[in-house]
């Protein structure tokens, strides 16, 4: 399969039609997608801590889910009510303070009405896993 979206595309659509979760300010960049597979970076920032000085959960949530929303629009195309229908996670280890977080997803399968896939989420340089997540997306008739 091939993207139906390069990067500049997908951060153009994602610009305009998602800016409070794409914005201008880069602290999230995708730095590869190819219609099966996609990683994506969120730079680190102190938001980004819980208690503890460990990365929080609902950080590492919305990076999770938005990293498969940009491998599917890059597998399908500029489908903006594409939505997650499931998301489980497990977290693994601590994410590190001070290091950017890492998401690589690919899609599982990718049907007419669903897309399932995975997206491993890293810390920094480390290739432990600091979480594992599942996603479930609804597609919509276009």
């Amino acid at each position: 399969m091939t993207a139906k979206m390069t990067i500049a595309e997908l951060e153009a659509f994602l610009h305009a039609e998602f800016p409070q979760a794409f914005r201008t300010d880069g602290d999230i960049s995708i730095e590869s997608a190819d219609g099966k597979s996609c990683r994506m970076r969120q730079r680190f920032d102190e938001r980004m801590l819980r208690p503890g000085g460990t990365v929080s959960g609902p950080t590492l949530m919305a990076l999770a889910d938005f990293a498969m929303y940009v491998v599917l629009l890059s597998a399908i195309g500029p489908v903006g009510l594409a939505v997650t229908t499931n998301l489980n996670i497990n977290f693994l280890r601590k994410g590190a303070a001070g290091a950017d977080v890492l998401a690589e997803a690919r899609l599982l399968k990718l049907g007419k009405r669903l897309a399932v896939g995975e997206v491993t989420l890293l810390s920094g340089e480390s290739p432990d896993p600091i979480a594992h997540v599942t996603a479930t997306y609804s597609i919509p008739n276009t």
